[in-house]
């Protein structure tokens, strides 16, 4: 049985952002344990504040604080927390409507297990020991005895020293990929520096790397087809911004990467462009991948010195 490939895989960005003056106040008012809402034409306050009613769109400017009291609408047991989420005991998802708001905020309560938590129960803030202006500065609710606040929510200017005006918000997603049968032969191939697509028993086409069925007839695809090595640039990009992976590799801005169709391929892959200065880079070059010692895949593509090819040979191909 042929070996099952499989390997981690990490999507990360890092998302920065400015804030406007209704995100600025209560992010910044957190970090002076302050909860600020928005209130609306209709008189209702929404808490977290949002910029613009979700109803008539119109633009909402007039702040006012809330209570750090609330009660639980709705919540749901986390058993085993994930890394980077609020608690790393087991805790509940919370809807919590604070006392003066008229919406629900989702955070998480620290409790003993879900036989403590229920819906209608009262709640309050925990706030962190070091806060910075974000939603972190809530640690988490924890349950309160107390009457619910029912006082009317007083308006706030919204003004405080130091406001924080951007944010950075982390977006990852780890998992474990797993290629299907065409993927894996594609992989194993590209070890022995070969490139090994898959040609479609309908129309014929060679896709690689080969997705195991034909994109356009929809049947499945066995038939094994070596492409390559040398290709022509079908189009391409020029990259003027730094990214985490290409400045470990040593690559400097600007590079080129470009869609490379492979000699006897009906289907792009991608490949950095090296080896010739970036703006000489064209459609029509030739390249021919350069391996690295070790490498499982073409490190980039360079010239081959060949004439351009002619653009009818690969206008299909864009």
């Amino acid at each position: 049985m042929p070996e099952v490939l499989s390997a981690p895989l990490v999507v990360e960005f890092p998302f920065t952002r400015s804030l406007g003056p209704v995100q600025s106040a209560f992010l910044t008012g957190l970090r002076e344990q302050t909860v600020l809402g928005v209130r609306t034409g209709e008189g209702k306050v929404l808490v977290p504040p949002v910029e613009y009613d979700p109803a008539t769109a119109e633009e909402l400017r007039e702040l006012v604080e809330v209570a750090a009291t609330g009660t639980v609408t709705t919540w749901a047991w986390n058993p085993d927390p994930r890394r980077y989420q609020p608690l790393d005991t087991p805790f509940a998802w919370v809807l919590v409507r604070l006392d003066g708001a008229d919406t629900s905020l989702l955070h998480v309560l620290d409790a003993p297990g879900p036989e403590a938590v229920r819906t209608g129960m009262r709640v309050r803030v925990r706030w962190a020991g070091a806060r910075t202006g974000a939603i972190t500065d809530i640690a988490c609710f924890e349950p309160y005895e107390g009457d619910a606040d029912t006082g009317r929510p007083v308006r706030h200017s919204g003004e405080f020293s130091d406001p924080v005006t951007t944010i950075v918000t982390p977006a990852r997603l780890d998992y474990t990929y797993t290629p299907g049968r065409a993927q894996s032969a594609y992989i194993n191939a590209l070890a022995e520096r070969r490139t090994v697509g898959e040609r479609c028993p309908s129309c014929r086409k060679v896709y690689v790397p080969p997705r195991g069925a034909c994109p356009t007839c929809g049947v499945a695809t066995a038939e094994p087809v070596e492409v390559g090595p040398r290709g022509t640039v079908t189009t391409y990009c020029v990259v003027n911004i730094k990214a985490a992976h290409t400045a470990n590799l040593g690559i400097e801005v600007p590079y080129v990467y470009a869609h490379i169709a492979l000699d006897g391929a009906d289907l792009a892959l991608h490949g950095r462009i090296a080896g010739i200065p970036y703006d000489q880079v064209r459609m029509g070059l030739r390249v021919e991948p350069v391996w690295t010692e070790g490498g499982r895949y073409p490190d980039h593509y360079r010239p081959t010195g060949e004439p351009d090819a002619d653009y009818d040979t690969y206008k299909e191909l864009l």
